[in-house]
């Protein structure tokens, strides 16, 4: 353990110096004694929050998925503006039932091809090679962290059998997926937004491009129902596959049309207890359902904010030298993410800000192809390519609708102490 003096000056109380203590630098363990701390994600379960859980809790007998879980999943479809939510248990599971669901109805093959970025979360690409399916890993871009466009047109030649693209809008910002899809026009597009709500084209939300989307309400994401996530589509054959899927391919759980097509045509199956496909339990509960309801109604008051933030966090890094190009319109910033100009001062200034109060993480997974479980599609790496660069010279802060001009003040004063 090592120890460090950290002068803090109060503009009524002058200089004061305060001991911190700090673990090694890669364990990223930091007992900071500081009186600024900037977390990755600040308590946004509200006291009108906890109040409808606990008004909830005491009006019901009713726990497991039922009448509020449908209210929350029609009230998420008019948000987003689709015709069908699945509110899930993540949105890692959503990830799954969708690729689960979408191979289905395609009766695509294992082996069939799926393009992945190569920077994303580990779930969009685990369900791809759980389910037998084989991906085809694309280069990132700089602006906007969805798939590089060179790179997209490239793979696209060489293996103009992709049968899925499957498009991340990452860190809250809109990939231009309509160019994608001129790229790859045979293929089925799927969205991930887990970490996106809001984004948009136009006015037109992320999500609502592709056949079918994800979103996870995971604590740390735009809105929260603690764990949770859910799957949007306008497709009813989809919608009617994923509903049986989540409730581990029941009949039962089939839209009330296709119920009595299924009962018609299986008498010798008690209706109960009819599987018409595989499936899981990716089923989440009614007071989860409670406090997304809660949540959803400040989801676009709470992204301005967002938005707003990361416009001031822009204008701090041109200050320094850090000029950003990131493509910013229609955007609802999930964080803040720092782009250096070497790897030492990345490693530099992410250890001071550490040190410092403020927490940050890599650029999501970074290059996936780095990773241990990715080892034997290393493949598809390559030493020049656009995710290596953000894997070393990158890594992000936290944005929340609760951050304060003075945190933003206090986060200048740091950076300006750093680069002079």
């Amino acid at each position: 353990m090592q120890e460090s003096n950290y002068i803090f000056e109060s503009p009524d109380k002058g200089k004061t110096t305060y001991k911190r203590k700090f673990m090694n630098y890669n364990d990223k363990k930091i007992e900071n004694n500081a009186p600024f701390s900037w977390p990755l994600m600040k308590d946004c379960i509200t006291e009108a929050d906890k109040t409808a859980m606990i008004d909830f809790i005491k009006s019901t007998n009713r726990f497991t998925n039922g009448p509020k879980i449908k209210q929350f999943e029609q009230e998420w479809s008019n948000w987003l503006g689709c015709k069908y939510s699945l509110f899930v248990s993540s949105g890692s599971t959503a990830n799954f039932l969708l690729l689960a669901a979408i191979k289905e109805k395609y009766g695509l093959k294992n082996g069939d091809k799926v393009l992945v970025p190569m920077m994303t979360w580990v779930t969009n690409i685990s369900p791809v090679i759980q389910l037998g399916l084989e991906p085809v890993f694309c280069d990132v871009d700089a602006n906007h962290f969805s798939f590089n466009m060179d790179d997209a047109k490239r793979i696209s030649e060489e293996h103009p059998d992709i049968k899925i693209v499957f498009v991340s809008h990452l860190f809250g910002f809109m990939a231009p997926i309509d160019e994608y899809m001129k790229i790859f026009p045979n293929a089925v597009f799927l969205e991930d937004v887990c970490e996106s709500h809001g984004a948009n084209k136009n006015g037109k939300k992320a999500g609502t491009f592709g056949e079918g989307s994800t979103f996870s309400s995971y604590f740390g994401h735009h809105m929260t129902t603690v764990e949770g996530g859910f799957v949007s589509t306008n497709d009813a054959e989809l919608y009617n596959l994923m509903k049986m899927k989540r409730s581990h391919g029941m009949a039962r759980e089939a839209t009330p049309e296709k119920y009595e097509y299924y009962k018609e045509n299986n008498k010798e199956i008690h209706p109960m207890f009819m599987f018409m496909t595989d499936g899981y339990n990716f089923r989440s509960m009614e007071i989860n359902a409670v406090l997304g309801i809660s949540q959803l109604s400040h989801l676009d008051k709470n992204n301005d904010v967002r938005r707003s933030n990361l416009d001031k966090f822009i204008d701090i890094l041109s200050k320094y030298g850090l000029n950003p190009k990131f493509k910013i319109e229609g955007n609802s910033s999930f964080c803040l993410p720092f782009i250096c100009d070497t790897i030492e001062q990345k490693n530099k200034l992410e250890e001071f800000l550490t040190k410092s109060g403020v927490e940050t993480r890599p650029l999501c997974s970074g290059n996936l192809l780095i990773q241990p479980f990715l080892k034997n599609y290393s493949k598809w790496d390559k030493k020049d390519s656009v995710v290596n660069k953000l894997h070393t010279h990158g890594f992000f802060i936290g944005n929340n609708h609760l951050i304060t001009d003075d945190e933003f003040e206090h986060l200048d004063n740091l950076l300006e102490e750093f680069f002079n």
